[in-house]
């Protein structure tokens, strides 16, 4: 074994994998020009795979083009509190695999912990590329003091980030926009190097059958009436105020839930990026408890066919795949519930059968015809009672994994 200078003069390991194949994992840090070769390994793992939906590069890269901030560049908020690196495995011109490695200051001092999270976790079957990754994101994160290491997930697991976790089960079907799908083997590999299950996240795919639910509009109508609620949808001309508003919602009504880490503004301003792009603005609606914001629920078309890779072209741009999508969003019939949080004290009022059945009824006007329910926390009952009973039918889990650190 040897350490050899790469090519941009971080280190680079070398390591023998099976069938005696030699490979290098190297550390590519934050705005490396080579962070391209780092976004490209999850093209070449899930290549031909039709369940399979990358983000934008841009998302992760920049593009001015598209107006939007990379996660991959230093300008992005993200790194306004928080360390990262990133390490890249490659056989010679073979991309093999790659993980991230990151501090989210913000989060520990949330939580008054030292977790150092890994991410961005895509590899070929093949352990020992796997042990090489998760043997330098670990190290880097235990010479930085930290004491646990979990994930996947983006740079982090916080609750509002997106691609989080390892799917476990419903690999038959693509997820919808913002959610991960791999290999069955990820789980296997990650298990084998000692990783364990810290908790997992379900998703429910919910097809209406009709504009109405009977049970659902009275128990909306006798909210309505007797607690004064009142509802309206986004504006998006004013978007900023809108998000902003979404925002301070989620603080309050995630507060409790595991994985939890308030939005800042910089990332307010992130998500107002997001949502211009995908979002049907009817959809996004605020609730009102006699003038007084009670509670938000977003659902967003998704983009996930119009964006899915063609791969019969050697290289599907950002800008074909945005035309594709534009050209065709009229035409998607499937949503996804991104968000939806009434404030503690609104609770078990009926707000969230008025916003539920306003949803179903405007969807359904709009042609949507089916609505999947994800990331909800596997010990959060009560919304995984309320996906149910919309006729919710279980059909996705992700697992975030952990492991101690010496």
């Amino acid at each position: 074994m040897r350490r050899p200078v790469g090519h941009n003069g971080t280190l680079a390991l070398w390591v023998k994998g099976r069938s005696d194949m030699r490979f290098a994992v190297q550390e590519l840090p934050l705005g490396d020009r080579h962070l391209r070769a780092f976004v490209e390994v999850s093209w070449h793992i899930h290549r031909g795979d039709p369940c399979w939906t990358p983000p934008l590069r841009g998302e992760l890269l920049g593009s001015r083009l598209l107006g939007l901030t990379g996660l991959f560049t230093p300008a992005h908020p993200y790194h306004r509190n928080a360390e990262v690196t990133h390490f890249l495995a490659r056989s010679g011109g073979r991309l093999l695999g790659r993980v991230s490695a990151a501090i989210n200051h913000r989060f520990n001092a949330h939580h008054g912990t030292k977790i150092g999270f890994f991410g961005f976790f895509d590899v070929v079957n093949d352990f020992s590329v796997a042990k090489a990754l998760l043997d330098s994101a670990r190290n880097w994160l235990s010479a930085r003091g930290m004491r646990a290491m979990r994930g996947p997930g983006g740079y982090s697991t916080a609750t509002h980030e997106p691609y989080q976790g390892v799917l476990i089960d419903g690999f038959d079907t693509p997820p919808t926009v913002e959610l991960t799908h791999n290999p069955p083997y990820y789980a296997e590999l990650l298990e084998r190097y000692g990783l364990r299950k810290v908790k997992d996240y379900h998703a429910y795919w919910i097809i209406p059958t009709g504009p109405d639910n009977p049970g659902l509009s009275r128990l909306a109508r006798e909210a309505k009436t007797r607690r004064g609620i009142e509802t309206r949808p986004a504006e998006m001309r004013r978007l900023r105020e809108e998000v902003q508003l979404i925002v301070d919602v989620y603080n309050e009504a995630w507060a409790d839930n595991w994985g939890f880490l308030p939005l800042t503004e910089a990332e307010a301003d992130a998500m107002a990026e997001s949502l211009a792009l995908v979002a049907d603005p009817a959809l996004v609606r605020f609730a009102y408890v006699k003038g007084d914001l009670a509670a938000v629920i977003g659902i967003i078309p998704d983009p996930g066919v119009a964006l899915q890779p063609r791969w019969n072209r050697s290289f599907d741009t950002d800008l074909a795949r945005v035309l594709r999508l534009y050209i065709r969003r009229r035409k998607i019939k499937k949503l996804r519930l991104m968000f939806f949080g009434i404030r503690p004290k609104f609770r078990k009022l009926g707000v969230d059968a008025v916003l539920y059945h306003e949803a179903l009824r405007i969807s359904w006007q709009r042609g949507y015809r089916a609505c999947e329910a994800s990331m909800l926390l596997e010990d959060n009952h009560l919304i995984l009672r309320a996906a149910e009973a919309m006729g919710g039918v279980r059909y996705k889990t992700w697992r975030i994994y952990e492991m101690p650190l010496p």
